[in-house]
């Protein structure tokens, strides 16, 4: 992971509800912080930058290079929300996006949520850290790896207003494993991958000065 990322973003869901999906999508699959640059953006690797320049505003991106087989719905938004934010790089956001994922997945299977305090809403920490605690009262720890993310891909793409909302499908196959206190073995094969297909979908103010991305959804494709 680059050393480099500013608040990423993440999950808005309705509360009850994402209680539960958070622990199936997360959890239960048969399936030292410091300032970090805004991964969804083109930045300087030459350079150690400090909490102040990682803000600022990186050199407009004067094209949107996106690639031809992405649907014509799709390029639309993509060029409606480049069309107000000037910034966005389709590259670079997809990019950060398979960052994110990995980061959140492999926080929470580990149940050190510190990591993602800047970079998830308040509803969401707390739907996290319920989870966490779920896992903790009975005596179970998860296993998970994730092995290798196949492909990210943005699905949807739109402009409201200047709500920007883009969202991604990633297709991983993860280790799913969970043990006892013991150790032993209680749900999952340690030794068979499974197959993941997970629909996030970031949003993002593009009049803000901010230039952070916040998860709004997430969901398991059927």
């Amino acid at each position: 992971m680059q050393s480099g990322w500013v608040e990423i973003f993440f999950l808005a869901m309705l509360a009850g509800f994402i209680g539960l999906r958070l622990y199936h999508v997360l959890g239960r699959r048969t399936g030292h912080e410091k300032p970090v640059a805004d991964p969804f953006r083109p930045s300087r690797a030459d350079v150690t930058p400090s909490r102040e320049a990682l803000r600022a505003e990186p050199e407009p991106v004067t094209s949107l290079d996106i690639p031809a087989d992405v649907p014509a719905e799709v390029r639309r938004g993509l060029e409606a929300i480049h069309g107000v934010d000037r910034q966005f790089s389709f590259h670079h956001f997809l990019t950060g996006a398979h960052g994110a994922y990995t980061m959140v997945l492999e926080s929470f299977w580990r149940g050190d949520l510190d990591p993602l305090k800047d970079i998830v809403s308040d509803e969401i920490l707390m739907n996290f850290r319920a989870a966490v605690e779920q896992r903790r009262l009975a005596d179970e720890r998860l296993d998970n790896r994730l092995l290798r993310v196949a492909r990210a891909q943005i699905v949807a793409a739109s402009l409201n207003g200047m709500m920007a909302e883009i969202t991604v499908r990633f297709d991983a196959e993860i280790l799913s494993v969970t043990r006892d206190a013991e150790g032993r073995l209680i749900a999952g094969n340690a030794d068979q991958p499974v197959e993941t297909h997970d629909l996030w979908t970031f949003s993002r103010h593009s009049g803000s000065a901010d230039p952070s991305w916040l998860l709004i959804a997430t969901d398991e494709e059927a």
